[in-house]
């Protein structure tokens, strides 16, 4: 028992061992000096806050078109393509797929300016395309609202001239593929109708050959390229003239291609009509800004002030006690 007093004894007396009764009244002893710095540091966060850029963040939400947003150009697809058209949906997946493509660009390039813009689109559900969320990170709640609307209408109007190329691109390709179609069309009812006219004149040689002016067989539904001749000269002789006089004999496609392309020719769409989105959450005026966070500030203040003014006390206090034993 003796031993274990001692031991108790000599521990307490053990100058390397801290006591906090002893730093709680050193460091009340110094409260002033600890509020100067406490003081010090509010003044230096205050500037800070007086002089640090803010930043304000708005944020919209966009998904895909609805079929009004996309009517006329899903329209003129119908109508260059016919049944092999896509689908309003796929148009509508394929246009925020193109509208989120550009967007992203748009981001890099303005993150790689001298002066870097924070801009982002990301959806707002992981793991899903759609809804997409947008913001922008500005000096000002106003700033930051009104640039992301800016923004997202720059980059509609982009896909709007880029659908509207691609329209006129196709529009040109059908003219020329119909245009060919036609052609080839009438040029094989021309070499109809003059094979015609050469089988009808080669019976004629016949008929005058064997001299037959009068038709010799009733029934002319019975009357075949070797039988021509029999219906006499003077048929012969009114069918060719009637052949050559008359128009060529087209088939129903060749009117339905020919009305195809009238109708492309016609086509005209109005660019402004297009839009690649449509707003779940229009650009939202921010009511908090990110940063320089006030109360954040102050408090990171009035923490660092009371610590370092703490250890300036402390710090002095054993300078004056390692003194006093040298």
């Amino acid at each position: 028992m003796t031993q274990n007093n001692n031991n108790v004894v000599t521990r307490s007396c053990d100058p390397e061992q801290v006591d906090l009764i002893d730093l709680v009244i050193q460091l009340w002893r110094g409260k002033w000096l600890i509020a100067a710095f406490v003081v010090i540091a509010i003044a230096i966060a205050g500037a800070y806050l007086v002089y640090a850029k803010e930043k304000w963040t708005s944020t919209a939400i966009i998904t895909q078109p609805d079929a009004a947003q996309i009517g006329s150009y899903s329209n003129a697809l119908n109508i260059l393509f016919g049944g092999g058209a896509p689908k309003l949906n796929d148009i509508q997946e394929g246009v925020i797929t193109r509208y989120n493509a550009s967007f992203s660009a748009l981001t890099q390039a303005l993150e790689n300016q001298a002066v870097p813009e924070k801009l982002t689109i990301e959806p707002v559900v992981k793991g899903q395309p759609l809804p997409l969320s947008i913001s922008y990170v500005s000096g000002s709640a106003e700033a930051a609202q009104k640039q992301v609307a800016q923004y997202i209408q720059q980059v509609d109007e982009q896909i709007q001239k880029e659908l509207e190329v691609d329209l006129n691109d196709n529009i040109k390709q059908q003219v020329v593929t119909l245009t060919d179609v036609l052609g080839n069309q009438e040029t094989i009812a021309q070499e109809q109708k003059d094979l015609r006219i050469r089988q009808i004149t080669e019976a004629l040689k016949y008929a005058e050959a064997a001299n037959i002016t009068t038709p010799k067989i009733q029934q002319t539904q019975d009357v075949t390229q070797e039988t021509m001749f029999l219906l006499g000269t003077e048929a012969l002789q009114s069918m060719i003239a009637h052949e050559s006089s008359r128009p060529l004999t087209l088939s129903d496609s060749y009117y339905q291609n020919k009305q195809k392309l009238l109708d492309i020719q016609k086509l005209k769409i109005d660019p402004t009509t297009i839009h690649a989105y449509r707003y779940v959450m229009k650009p939202n005026l921010p009511i908090r800004r990110d940063s320089p966070k006030r109360s954040i500030v102050m408090i990171i203040a009035v923490l660092l002030g009371g610590i370092i003014g703490s250890g300036v006390v402390l710090g002095r206090n054993a300078m004056r006690n390692y003194q006093a034993r040298a």
